[in-house]
């Protein structure tokens, strides 16, 4: 069947598909996505009004654009679908990300289903976790099927974690009179009713944050102290790098977070993912020395949550009328 009726036909396949990749992790929760569908297939492109000015670059808006087009590859495959992905297919656009176009699979797999699920399942956790109770866990999350060529993926030895938390103090004690900088966090984490950003109910109080050694500085919450058994936190740290700064390399490393974060959820992990420290030059640098690479892009938090803690509601996303457009 021709790409242009398979879209066509199977519109609301991609709705549903769209729908779930946008349930990706973005910066701040910015969603700086926007997808078409066209006859030649789905079009992802980074949505220039959502981009947040304190990513210097674009480089995390990329990176949360490959999240989103992992997730869609995922949402196909449950639905019953094969994806071919071409990154960048216009050389003079650098804000077309992507064209995937669709083909009916043969079978659905169960591990297929499961990863979909695991979309709607994740939740970005930033209180304290545990360690997993079999140190192999973040071996096996490591060891899954991807193109070592596009990204690395490792995870910092436990003996360099103090290191790692003085690159989370060096990022705030930087950005300590970056008024723009400050402004933005705030902005992201208003309580209003919104249709992005962080909402409260994702924060943590002064205390939990003070048991997170490595996460960021947002506006601290009145929420009752949880976790009180974690005396601090006890989570794995894993850096995604890629192999030179494109923005190739950017999407690619996207991609591999989504993956990794969904590999996380089905195996009863909690995650949470750290952009601030690549963020700035010296903490980045002190990052990638750590792991042997010149270009780590992001750091992801994974550890065990309680099974008794309160799951909290998803954060907010846009509408799909909003996201998805389209011109066939």
């Amino acid at each position: 069947m021709a790409v242009t009726s398979q879209t066509a036909a199977n519109a609301r396949v991609v709705e549903d598909a769209v729908q779930l990749a946008c349930r990706a992790p973005s910066y701040h929760n910015s969603q700086p996505w926007r997808w078409v569908i066209t006859p030649d297939g789905v079009q992802l492109f980074v949505d220039t009004d959502r981009l947040v000015a304190t990513d210097t670059g674009g480089r995390q808006a990329v990176i949360s654009c490959g999240a989103a087009l992992d997730h869609f590859r995922v949402a196909a495959a449950a639905a019953g679908f094969r994806t071919t992905v071409h990154r960048y297919p216009d050389p003079g656009d650098h804000l077309h990300v992507a064209t995937i176009t669709l083909a009916p699979a043969d079978t659905v797999t169960a591990f297929q289903r499961r990863q979909a699920d695991a979309i709607l399942a994740r939740r970005t956790d930033r209180l304290p976790m545990a360690a997993p109770a079999d140190p192999a866990t973040y071996d096996l999350l490591l060891d899954t099927a991807y193109d070592p060529d596009a990204t690395a993926v490792d995870v910092i030895d436990p003996a360099d974690r103090p290191t790692v938390a003085d690159a989370a103090q060096l990022t705030e004690a930087l950005r300590l009179y970056d008024s723009a900088y400050h402004h933005e966090i705030g902005w992201w984490t208003s309580p209003f009713e919104v249709t992005d950003g962080i909402p409260h109910s994702s924060l943590v109080s002064a205390a939990e944050a003070d048991r997170v050694d490595v996460g960021r500085n947002f506006p601290v919450t009145q929420h009752a102290e949880r976790r009180r058994h974690i005396p601090e936190d006890q989570a794995g740290l894993v850096v995604i790098s890629a192999p030179e700064d494109t923005r190739l390399d950017m999407l690619r490393c996207g991609e591999r977070l989504s993956s990794l974060l969904l590999d996380a959820t089905m195996a009863g992990l909690s995650s949470c993912t750290l952009s601030h420290l690549t963020e700035v030059p010296a903490t980045r640098d002190i990052v990638g020395g750590l792991v042997n690479r010149a270009h780590p892009q992001i750091v992801v938090r994974i550890g065990l949550a309680s099974e008794l803690d309160d799951v909290p509601p998803p954060t907010p996303r846009r509408p799909l009328g909003e996201v998805l457009h389209v011109r066939i």
